[in-house]
């Protein structure tokens, strides 16, 4: 199983980033999707979730009507656009995936994770 994160970089506040997260080895369609954030010398923390189909999503507080996660089952992809970007939210991003039908967000439910890729936001 293999998640492969990528779109990240540095971007001025109030700009836009999109990441995506490639699945491979894993049947994409049945798995929750998952996005949390490792800000430096800080613990990795949600950010959003979605479910198998994509019809229902679930926003940390800190990101809600800023970020808005989907996915494309038939791309075996997920997304995380990020708008109104802010320096708080310079971290590392990281993708996962978890199987069953239900959103979590806790790190330790998840069972695959990608890489991370970094996103730098300057004021």
């Amino acid at each position: 199983v293999q998640l492969q994160a990528s779109g990240g970089g540095l971007v001025q506040a109030g700009g836009s980033l999109r990441l995506s997260c490639a699945a491979s080895g894993v049947t994409f369609s049945g798995h929750v999707m998952a996005w949390f954030r490792q800000a430096p010398g800080k613990e990795r923390d949600f950010v959003a979730a979605i479910t198998r189909s994509g019809g229902s999503v679930y926003y940390s507080d800190s990101v809600k009507g800023r970020f808005t996660v989907s996915r494309d089952n038939a791309k075996n992809t997920a997304y995380l656009q990020m708008n109104s970007l802010k320096p708080e939210d310079t971290a590392v991003y990281y993708c996962a995936a978890r199987g069953g039908t239900a959103l979590r967000f806790s790190e330790h439910e998840y069972d695959y994770w990608g890489q991370g890729t970094e996103v730098t936001v300057s004021s």
